[in-house]
């Protein structure tokens, strides 16, 4: 993160996503000369409420404040303070995206920046200090040259391939929350410290969001899209099975992604041809989480698979600030395209299957994919476990998810 503090719409910068994602850590790092005031603290939250916009200026110019929609009264604190007096600086830190991001639109809007911390990606999972930092993804470079080539026959013939299939496959079993890096840790530990974030997430942020008086619906959704993970919604049928009302569903799963658990992708919607399935489809962002809430290790389904990509692919994405976004095709007669990323010159089409020996048949939706889109199809790939780099098409590749996320 670069310091943008000399921009004035940039005094205020706002950190927001699920908790243990690093947001603390990396604005200590990225702001050292910053007061760091932790809002969680019952006694000192009630001190600070009671500064006038001439203290904060005065005994706190440049701050961070962690957990701020704890005391949202705050954040009108921050404004005077911010509209009096140009030299303060302040970053506001919270996991509770429905509550900060409401009260920072209606209280900040014009005065602040807004970003997101999401779980580390495969590149920053692979990097070794904070002053490296993460090299761009073979996926990553392609969005800045809006193309593929150069690639050896093989994923194994990559003089670092044991290194990169290694963290692929660390990334799949225990997903990118940072705390789970630690090299002294076990698998059996991370595997704890998961279903141990697991709940914490119900017992803390959900409270947060809603005041739920019986979590038992929601536990059982969350298990339930966690299991169906990679597919597409229906309301009724999630509602159903938790025994609670399909609007109710709607809810509890805009709960999930406003507090970072899942993300859900649109179905392509711009083009009126009626064969078009318009569900949306849900990923988890994390495949450690996901399988924690499950309960689950070892073997992974197809959707596990695709979701744990899609969710590294969307990440990635957002680290480069690409300006694009993203959205699932289906049709009623068996066409799908697992993702597309739109951007304003054109499509990158994804297809993944975990399968270890890609064929063909397996790009049979990408071929005549530009007959449906209304923007050219810049490139597309199915990306799977098979270590062989095909060519399939002049513009379709098939390439090992562990080499094209790397």
């Amino acid at each position: 993160m670069i310091d943008k503090s000399s921009n004035p719409v940039s005094r205020i910068i706002v950190l927001t996503g699920a908790r243990q994602t690093g947001k603390t850590t990396l604005a200590k790092f990225c702001f050292p000369s910053y007061e760091y005031l932790s809002i969680e603290d019952p006694v000192l939250r009630v001190q600070y409420k009671q500064l006038a916009a001439n203290q904060w200026e005065s005994v706190y110019p440049k701050a961070i404040l962690d957990e701020v929609q704890k005391e949202p009264v705050l954040i009108e604190s921050i404004k005077a303070t911010y509209d009096q007096y140009e030299n303060v600086r302040y970053i506001l830190l919270g996991s509770s995206q429905i509550m900060l991001l409401k009260k920072v639109k209606e209280s900040l809007a014009g005065r602040c920046i807004i970003e997101e911390v999401l779980p580390l990606t495969i590149p920053e999972i692979l990097s070794e200090s904070w002053e490296d930092g993460p090299e761009k993804s073979i996926f990553q470079q392609s969005l800045a040259s809006k193309t593929l080539s150069g690639f050896l026959p093989s994923f194994t013939l990559y003089p670092d391939f044991a290194k990169r299939q290694k963290a692929f496959e660390y990334y799949l079993e225990n997903g990118g929350y940072p705390a789970l890096v630690h090299p002294e840790l076990n698998e059996d530990e991370r595997f704890e410290w998961l279903k141990t974030y697991v709940r914490t997430y119900l017992e803390r942020d959900i409270r947060d969001l809603a005041d739920f008086k019986n979590l038992e619906p929601f536990v059982k959704i969350q298990q339930i899209t966690a299991l169906l993970t990679g597919q597409t919604l229906n309301y009724s049928q999630l509602g159903n099975e938790a025994s609670v009302s399909p609007k109710t569903a709607q809810k509890y799963l805009q709960y999930l992604e406003l507090s970072y658990q899942t993300v859900t992708i649109q179905p392509w919607h711009r083009n009126k041809l009626k064969r078009l399935v318009k569900s949306p489809k849900l990923h988890y962002l994390d495949p450690g989480v996901q399988r924690a809430v499950l309960n689950k290790r070892g073997i992974f389904a197809g959707n596990e698979f695709e979701s744990a990509v899609v969710a590294e692919i969307y990440k990635q994405a957002k680290v480069v600030d690409v300006n694009g976004s993203f959205c699932h095709l289906r049709t009623h007669d068996g066409m799908e395209v697992d993702l597309l990323l739109e951007m304003e010159d054109g499509f990158i089409a994804f297809e993944i299957k975990m399968t270890n020996h890609v064929t063909k048949k397996d790009a049979r939706h990408l071929l005549h994919l530009e007959t449906i889109l209304n923007k050219p199809v810049i490139y597309s790939v199915v990306l799977s476990n098979d270590n062989e780099v095909k060519r399939i098409e002049k513009n379709i590749w098939a390439l090992p998810a562990a080499l094209f996320l790397t």
